[in-house]
């Protein structure tokens, strides 16, 4: 039998039905079943097509509020890490289970009061504080029986790996547990050989109705100069969608931000040097549609799973083509259409030739 929400107990079912989901992605309907069935699963899907619940639904169906902390899921950014609390959240308040997020920019002894005061069953975070609470003896992970590493890959490239490791270390060794990866470079793939059961199942998702529908559009420059005018007509031609401008580095983020608010653009930057409520502040304005420009560096170009960005600009073209894939991957969102458009200067050359070998490489999976 085909999987539907309909095998769920009903307090799931009641919560998958407030939060609006009618019938299972792709994703989900490969991995939740063998997740019910008590396998290991390595999933290959690209944000934005259901994986949080592909990994949040079976192991809120298993475990119970009296247990105590039962799951861990780690996420590579603070931004990442919220989102997926949230989403758990939803998904878990009908059996009454606690789900808690920790992540560092926020005051460590407040999160160890939490830990005294409550009981998580499920608990959210980025690496170094999960590692730090540890360290502190104030997160006992002993009695986990479900582990979540979310975005693996970003992972690796963040440099998290050794604390992951660390982390993984605490646990029990009669778990279950679930990879996510947008994409499975051979280090990936040895993480989940090392860390998963034997048996564990790979779920890839390459589904044609899930591929993004994106028109992309090369601006071809002289020179960096004629980027801000060229960023203002585009904008004009976009006013009432939401748009995502990547540039390469927090300066270049503040910069454009304030010659674009001296153009009379309603726009917020996303980057490393501000503060966590600064950032939360952002992405909540642009989330409601309050503010429809962001200008990013690659903080914001993986996990976050922001509904109906319109356009995506490469400011700067990035020398990684696998960051301008996920840049360009905030728009055309689950079979929607969207425009991405890159600026590129002669010094673009040679990243523009990897990002065109990437893609050629994608178009024969």
């Amino acid at each position: 039998m085909e999987f539907d929400f309909s095998q769920l107990s009903e307090q799931l079912r009641r919560a998958i039905r407030d939060l609006g989901f009618e019938k299972p992605t792709p994703i989900q309907k490969e991995a939740i079943p063998l997740a019910l069935k008590d396998y290991d699963i390595m999933g290959q899907a690209a944000t934005g097509t259901g994986k949080t619940a592909a990994f949040g639904i079976p192991i809120i169906e298993a475990i119970k509020k009296e247990d105590g902390l039962k799951a861990l899921v780690l996420a590579p950014t603070r931004e990442l890490a919220i989102q997926v609390k949230e989403q758990l959240q939803g998904l878990a308040k009908y059996k009454g289970l606690r789900v808690s997020v920790f992540y560092g920019g926020t005051p460590v002894g407040g999160n160890i009061e939490f830990l005294e005061k409550y009981r998580p069953n499920i608990v959210v975070g980025t690496p170094g504080r999960i590692k730090d609470l540890i360290g502190r003896s104030v997160l006992d992970l002993s009695r986990v029986s479900h582990f979540v590493l979310d975005e693996a890959d970003l992972m690796l490239d963040m440099g998290f790996i050794e604390d992951v490791e660390d982390i993984i270390k605490h646990l029990p060794s009669q778990r279950q547990s679930f990879m996510f990866s947008a994409t499975i470079p051979k280090q990936v793939e040895e993480l989940a050989k090392k860390h998963l059961r034997k048996d564990y199942k790979f779920v890839r998702v390459v589904n044609a109705e899930l591929r993004p529908k994106i028109d992309e559009r090369l601006i071809k420059l002289n020179s960096s100069g004629q980027k801000l005018s060229e960023l203002e007509k585009i904008l004009r031609e976009h006013l009432l969608e939401k748009v995502i401008i990547f540039v390469k580095t927090r300066k270049d983020a503040k910069e454009l931000t304030e010659r674009l608010k001296g153009k009379s653009f309603n726009v917020v930057s996303l980057h490393g040097d501000m503060t966590q409520k600064q950032r939360e502040n952002a992405l909540k304005l642009f989330k409601e549609g309050k503010v429809r420009i962001v200008v990013a560096t690659d903080v914001a170009s993986r996990g976050l799973d922001i509904k109906g960005v319109g356009v995506v600009i490469n400011y700067h073209i990035p020398e990684d083509p696998e960051v301008y894939i996920h840049r360009i991957g905030r728009t055309g969102r689950i079979g929607n259409y969207g425009r991405a458009y890159s600026f590129v200067t002669p010094e673009d050359s040679r990243a523009l030739w990897r990002i065109r070998k990437l893609k050629e490489n994608y178009q024969n999976i």
